[in-house]
């Protein structure tokens, strides 16, 4: 399996190039040169495994047997899974009027971002005491990237991390989970700007080549391939948790309800989809809704500004990942993938070719949750089951109570046939980890005993200013640890 970029302007390279690199040297994102097909006979022999026999299945197929042998995967993916509190790893709770909430957030930072992460940081390890190499992790979080990512590398002698956050843009607890890990390896800075304006300096360390090279910079961003790849399982998770029956020819579908930020989920999503998986796709996002007009009206251009919302890590007008969806739906159309990307990064608006809007609305439906509709969303679920949805699982689950056939699922016998093909919504955060918006719908936080902790730890941070040089103090604090090795 070997990997080419988006924009097609650098040669292919294997897994563990693409692990090791960001944005690639052109500009684009790497994305296998082919996506593996799955048969009827296949998915019904995979929907007997567990969550991690799904992992380890899904990433042998990306990831060469002579790069990485296949019983060393299968350990690599183990160890990844060692430190997560459910002893499925991940969960779905089957809730009232048909509300299937896959919850994703059993890690040690209680988001879905622990999933990928804890691979990813485990496949960079093995390559790294393979080769003796160390290397320097740049990463921009709107709120749950950043701990994980943490997370997944503290106290790795050969690895240090570099966190952007947006201050004031994240929650106590998200902010908290990040700048109370003290490891000599993990440097935390909280720059006074929103997600897309911390992404900037990134991008602009990332598009010096000499720099990047000379630091051994890497991405742990959903730019990487790795969490990507992490992430298709939770689709095929899903569809086996809530299809009725694989008996049938062809086999059902399911819906699911993707809460979508910077687009590496419903990313996932599409390649499983392309993997011949029967899903159907619901990109889900709050008022900043650049997905959702994109897929409604093929309109990729950004709001005025970022607006605030209860689903703050959503708070995004640039997903980068729908630049690999483009890819992928244009036929690996490199060219045309290339001038698109360009043209939005110049003017910040892009009309999507008429074909291309076809497709992409083919392929996803959306909708977009007002701050009202999040806190509709949250108690109606407190009320009809005692359960607690964060703000993004919210976004997922207002789609679902917004559906036609929810009102009409007990009047006429006739009206069942629009219910009858399963929903499940995608659960990426823990109610836990967002107090303010529990509060402003009325609920009780219910706070682990880890999450209360934070607020008496130390904490340590480098405060980024408006009108500083983000980049150039990135770029001194970086060159001054990487001359260490």
């Amino acid at each position: 399996m070997e990997y080419v970029s988006t924009r097609g302007g650098v040669g292919a390279v294997d897994f563990e190039g693409a692990l090791f690199s960001g944005y690639s040297a052109d500009g684009g994102l790497f994305m296998p040169q082919r996506i593996p097909s799955l048969d009827g006979d296949t998915l019904r022999r995979w929907s007997c495994l567990s969550y991690r026999e799904l992992v380890q299945e899904l990433c042998s197929l990306f990831i060469s047997a002579e790069l990485v042998p296949r019983s060393t995967l299968n350990d690599l993916i183990n160890r990844a899974f060692s430190r997560f509190r459910h002893k499925d790893i991940i969960h779905l709770s089957k809730l009232k009027d048909g509300l299937n909430v896959l919850e994703l957030w059993h890690g040690v930072t209680y988001a879905f971002k622990d999933l990928s992460l804890s691979c990813t940081g485990q496949f960079l390890q093995y390559f790294l005491e393979k080769k003796q190499k160390h290397v320097t992790i740049l990463v921009g979080t709107s709120g749950d990237t950043g701990s994980s990512a943490i997370e997944s590398v503290r106290g790795q002698k050969n690895m240090d991390i570099f966190v952007l956050l947006p201050k004031g843009f994240c929650t106590q607890i998200q902010e908290l989970q990040m700048t109370t890990v003290i490891e000599d390896n993990v440097h935390v800075f909280a720059a006074h700007g929103n997600s897309d304006e911390i992404d900037e300096p990134i991008k602009e360390l990332f598009a010096d080549v000499d720099f990047a090279r000379k630091c051994n910079l890497m991405s742990l961003n959903s730019i990487n391939w790795s969490r990507i790849m992490v992430q298709i399982a939770h689709h095929f998770y899903a569809y086996f948790q809530c299809a009725p029956s694989l008996d049938t020819t062809p086999l059902p579908v399911v819906e699911i309800v993707v809460p979508t930020g910077g687009g590496g989920n419903i990313t996932a999503g599409c390649i499983a989809q392309k993997m011949g998986l029967p899903i159907r796709l619901v990109a889900v996002v709050n008022s900043n809704d650049i997905i959702h007009r994109a897929v409604q009206h093929g309109d990729f251009s950004l709001s005025e500004s970022v607006k605030a919302t209860l689903a703050s890590a959503m708070d995004i007008q640039e997903p980068y990942n729908v630049e690999r969806i483009l890819w992928l739906l244009s036929g690996s159309d490199s060219h045309l993938t290339k001038m698109l990307m360009e043209q939005f990064s110049a003017s910040k608006s892009l009309k999507l070719p008429e074909d291309l809007h076809r497709k992409l609305s083919g392929t996803l439906r959306s909708c977009s949750a007002s701050d009202k509709d999040i806190v509709r969303a949250m108690r109606r679920c407190w009320q009809e089951n005692r359960y607690l949805l964060c703000p993004h699982s919210a976004v997922a689950a207002h789609y679902h109570y917004s559906q036609p056939e929810r009102a009409c699922l007990h009047q006429k016998f006739s009206c069942f046939f629009l219910f009858s093909t399963p929903r499940c919504c995608l659960a990426p955060a823990s109610a836990a980890k967002f107090q303010d918006a529990l509060l402003r719908a009325g609920l009780v936080p219910q706070l682990p005993p880890e999450i209360s902790a934070l607020t008496t730890m130390e904490t340590r941070s480098t405060a980024l200013e408006r009108g500083q040089d983000w980049a150039q103090a990135l770029r001194e604090r970086i060159g001054a640890v990487a001359q260490r090795w």
